[in-house]
């Protein structure tokens, strides 16, 4: 199958199509298909079902820079991994922020239902691979609703557990040695207000970083819980995160249970909640998938390999059992 598509900026190739062409070679390499550039026209040919979606990309990349946006491989890989549906497509969920730069919008599918079942759950559970946004978008939230003044505070708190390393072995103080573990919290937070404001917050208690430990004891009213990289938990430490919910608050519950880093044989406290609490009404569940990942494009397929890999191991004990 061949289709001709004519684009509607000359001014804009240089950005639609990368720099040497890098965007069109991401789309030849992931849709397995053949793009010739001709003038204003991209002519593309192999399998209609490829094509076609190859088309759909282009359109989306077309619309994303009439917008005045910049063009990167990691929204191409957004674009790409959306399913073709309309609802897929839409980005009404567009989460506003701090920064005056920045909105946030869902890119796949599964995104979208994430931020859906936020906004419409008091308790969420998000489970799904590295790279899908569980942390991000679940921040985004958070601070949209401290912005929109719908809460007083967020409190994002993630257990100290080692992932392969020692935290004894780490140098400084207690507070030095906790913060590796929560970073990737400040780095979600630093990426939608300026530094200043984050400051401002965190001394004023409006923005809480802290180890799960420390939350111990407490009720937290009007406020966004966020508990990140909770398959780390003990069944009693996500008992005690779940009952600090308190009146006017909304708790999220991100991890990915297939990277369990507790000591063999001990369950993991996320993984019962959820078995236990899903039928409870005003409580969900989200499991964003390896379409959802919107990273480096390399990422999907580095989950796949490894999971291909545990699958195969999997088959060589049951076969010799």
């Amino acid at each position: 199958m061949e289709v001709r598509i004519q684009l509607e900026s000359v001014r804009k190739l240089p950005e639609l199509y990368g720099p040497a062409d890098s965007h069109l070679r991401l789309l030849r390499k992931s849709l397995d298909v053949k793009i010739t550039a001709r003038q204003a026209n991209l002519i593309i040919s192999g399998r209609e079902k490829n094509v076609n979606k190859a088309a759909e990309v282009i359109d989306r990349m077309q619309k994303h820079l009439i917008k005045g946006r910049p063009l990167t491989e990691k929204d191409i890989a957004g674009f790409i991994a959306q399913d073709d549906s309309p609802e897929s497509s839409t980005t009404s969920e567009a989460v506003t922020v701090f920064s005056g730069k920045k909105v946030i919008e869902p890119t796949t599918k599964g995104q979208l239902k994430y931020i859906d079942t936020m906004l419409a759950n008091d308790l969420t559970f998000c489970i799904g691979p590295a790279g899908t946004g569980k942390t991000y978008l679940a921040v985004a939230v958070a601070v949209s609703m401290l912005k929109k003044k719908q809460i007083r505070r967020i409190v994002l708190a993630r257990p100290a557990v080692e992932a392969g390393e020692k935290l004894g072995f780490l140098p400084g103080d207690i507070q030095a040695k906790v913060n590796p573990y929560l970073r990737p919290l400040f780095d979600a937070l630093e990426d939608m207000m300026d530094f200043a404001q984050m400051k401002k917050f965190m001394e004023l208690d409006i923005i809480e970083i802290i180890p799960l430990a420390f939350m111990r004891g407490r009720t937290l009213n009007e406020a966004v819980i966020i508990c990140d990289e909770a398959q780390n938990t003990s069944p009693l430490q996500m008992l005690m995160v779940l009952t600090r919910l308190g009146h006017g608050s909304k708790m999220i519950i991100t991890g990915d249970i297939t990277q369990i880093d507790l000591e063999r044989g001990q369950k993991s406290g996320m993984v019962e909640a959820i078995a236990t609490l899903r039928r409870i009404k005003g409580i969900a569940c989200v499991e964003l998938t390896r379409r959802d990942i919107v990273r480096h494009r390399l990422v999907q397929n580095i989950v796949r390999a490894y999971r291909k890999k545990e699958k195969d191991k999997s088959k060589v004990r049951t076969g010799s059992a």
